[in-house]
C-alpha cells in the first residue's frame, strides 16, 4: 500500500470537509448568541443546586461541624470523600492536554480545552472541603508558612500540609496554562465581535494577540514548557493525596498500594465527568463533527484500562491482606465485603470494575446513550470508592471498644448537592462566556489544513499553512 494511500485512509479528526470559518462560527456560536432555554434550564438546574448547598454550609458556619454526621470515630466523613473526588476530576485535564499533547496524540484537541476548564472548577470545588473541615475555615490561612503574630508554624512532615503545596502549585500551573491555550481564541473572538465591551474584554485577554509567526513561536515555547510542567504535576498530586490515608496506622490505609492505585482512580474518575458533560455538550451545541465519536471512543478504551488497574488494585488489596498473615487487616477487607457497608463496596465494584468491561465492545465504545450511561455509572462508583476506603476503615479500628456506625445527615448531602452544583454552573458559564474547544487546534488537524493531508488536485488550491488562517 502507497503512503498516499495510507494518509487517504486515516481517520479524520473533523469529520466532514469544514472550511475553518465555518469552525469559527460552530465554536463561536454560544459566546456570540444569547442563551438557549435549554441554557436556562441547565442553569437554573445548578444554581438550584449550589444554593441548597449554601444554605448548607451557612448553617455549618454559624452553628457548627455538629450538624454533619462526623463522629467518633469516623472523623472523616464527607468532607474528606468530596475532597478526594473532586480531585480525582480535575486530573483528566491535565493529563488530556498535557501528557497527551507530548506524545502527540491530535485525537486530544476537540476535547483538551472543555478537560482544561473542568480541572480548574474541579480544583475550585475540591479546596473547598479541607478548608471548611477544620471546622473555622476563617483560621485556615495558618496552613501556609509565614511569620505571624502568634508564632505559628506548620508542620512540614505533615502530608495534611504536602495537600496544601500540591494542590495549590497543581492549580496555578493548570490554570497558567489554561489560560495560555484560550489567547489565540480570545483574538479570534475580539476580531468578530461587535459589542465593544465584549471587544474591550477580549482585547484584554487576549494579550496583543496578532498571529505573527514570532508570537506563534513564543506560544508554542511556552505551551510545550507548561506542558512538561504540568505532567509531573499529575502524578505528584494524587499521590500526596494518598499519603493522607497510606502513612496513617489505620488498617486499609496504611499499605504501598495507594499511590499508583488513587492516580489510576483519579485518572479513571476524570475521564469519566469529561466524557459525561462532552456527552451533552456535542449535542446542545451541534459540536458533532468536531468532538467525534472517533474521540469518544478512544476515552472510553482509556477508561477500559484504568478501570482494569483499578480492579487490579482491589483484587491487590485483597491479596496484601492475606499475605500479610495480619489478622486485623485480614478483618478489615471482608468487612468492607459483607460487613454493615457491603452495600457499598459492591456499588463500587460493579460500577468501578464490571461495567468498564463492556467497552472491550466496539460497538458499545461506539454507542453514545450507552456510554453516556457508563461513564455516569463511572463516577458514581468513583465516589463510592472513596466512601468506602474512608468510612469501612474508621468505623471498625484496632479496639471494638471504639467502634461506632457513621450516618450522614441531610447537611452533608446538601454540601454534597451543592458541590455538584458549583461544578456545573461554572462549567455552564464558561461554555457560554468561552469557546470549549480550541479553534487553533482544531484547526491544525482538519481534512485540509496540511499539505501532508492533500492527495487529490481538487485541493492542491488549499495547500498553505493554517495559522494564516487567524
Amino acid at each position: 500500500m502507497s503512503l498516499d494511500a495510507t494518509y487517504t485512509r486515516e481517520i479524520p479528526l473533523v469529520e466532514g470537509r469544514s472550511s475553518f470559518k465555518e469552525i469559527d462560527d460552530v465554536i463561536a456560536k454560544p459566546t456570540e448568541t444569547k442563551p438557549t432555554i435549554k441554557w436556562w434550564i441547565a442553569i437554573g438546574i445548578s444554581s438550584t443546586a449550589l444554593m441548597i448547598g449554601a444554605v448548607c454550609l451557612g448553617m455549618t458556619f454559624w452553628y457548627g461541624v455538629g450538624l454533619w454526621g462526623n463522629n467518633q470515630p469516623v472523623g472523616w466523613a464527607f468532607d474528606i470523600i468530596n475532597f478526594v473526588f473532586w480531585i480525582g476530576i480535575g486530573h483528566a485535564g491535565t493529563l488530556i492536554s498535557a501528557i497527551l499533547f507530548l506524545f502527540r496524540q491530535k485525537w486530544r484537541t476537540g476535547i483538551a480545552r472543555f478537560a482544561e476548564g473542568m480541572t480548574i472548577f474541579a480544583v475550585m470545588t475540591a479546596g473547598i472541603f479541607p478548608a471548611i473541615h477544620t471546622g473555622r475555615p476563617w483560621l485556615d490561612g495558618y496552613l501556609f508558612p509565614y511569620p505571624n503574630q502568634h508564632g505559628l508554624w506548620v508542620n512540614f512532615t505533615s502530608p495534611l500540609l504536602w495537600d496544601v503545596f500540591a494542590v495549590s502549585t497543581y492549580f496555578t500551573v493548570s490554570f497558567v496554562f489554561w489560560y495560555i491555550g484560550l489567547v489565540p481564541d480570545f483574538a479570534t473572538l475580539r476580531d468578530r465581535t461587535t459589542s465593544g465591551i465584549k471587544k474591550a474584554a477580549y482585547t484584554v485577554l487576549s494579550l496583543g494577540w496578532r498571529g505573527s509567526n514570532r508570537h506563534w513561536q513564543h506560544y508554542e515555547r511556552v505551551y510545550l514548557i507548561l506542558a512538561g510542567l504540568s505532567t509531573p504535576l499529575v502524578l505528584s498530586v494524587h499521590t500526596i493525596v494518598s499519603f493522607d490515608f497510606a502513612v496513617s496506622v489505620i488498617p486499609g490505609w496504611h499499605t504501598t498500594i495507594f499511590p499508583p492505585y488513587f492516580v489510576a482512580g483519579a485518572i479513571f474518575s476524570g475521564f469519566g465527568m469529561v466524557s459525561t458533560v462532552l456527552i451533552i455538550v456535542r449535542k446542545v451545541f451541534d459540536m458533532e463533527h468536531i468532538i467525534t465519536k472517533n474521540t469518544l471512543e478512544k476515552m472510553n478504551k482509556i477508561l477500559l484500562a484504568t478501570g482494569t488497574m483499578v480492579g487490579y488494585a482491589y483484587a491487590m488489596e485483597f491479596f496484601i491482606a492475606w499475605y500479610s498473615g495480619n489478622p486485623i487487616e485480614q478483618f478489615t477487607f471482608i468487612n468492607r465485603a459483607f460487613g454493615p457497608y457491603a452495600w457499598a463496596y459492591w456499588i463500587m465494584f460493579s460500577c468501578n470494575v464490571f461495567f468498564p468491561q463492556l467497552f472491550w465492545f466496539k460497538k458499545i465504545r461506539r454507542n453514545i446513550p450507552i456510554t453516556f450511561v457508563l461513564v455516569l455509572l463511572v463516577n458514581v462508583g468513583m465516589w463510592f470508592e472513596r466512601y468506602v476506603i474512608i468510612v469501612t476503615s474508621l468505623t471498625r479500628d484496632y479496639l471494638p471498644s471504639s467502634w461506632g456506625m457513621y450516618f450522614p445527615t441531610m447537611y452533608d448531602f446538601g454540601i454534597l448537592l451543592g458541590s455538584f452544583g458549583l461544578f456545573f454552573t461554572l462549567v455552564l458559564l464558561f461554555a457560554k462566556t468561552m469557546p470549549v474547544v480550541a479553534m487553533s487546534e482544531i484547526k491544525a488537524v482538519t481534512p485540509g489544513a496540511q499539505p501532508t493531508h492533500l492527495h487529490h488536485k481538487d485541493n492542491e488550491e488549499e495547500e498553505i499553512d493554517y495559522r494564516t488562517q487567524f
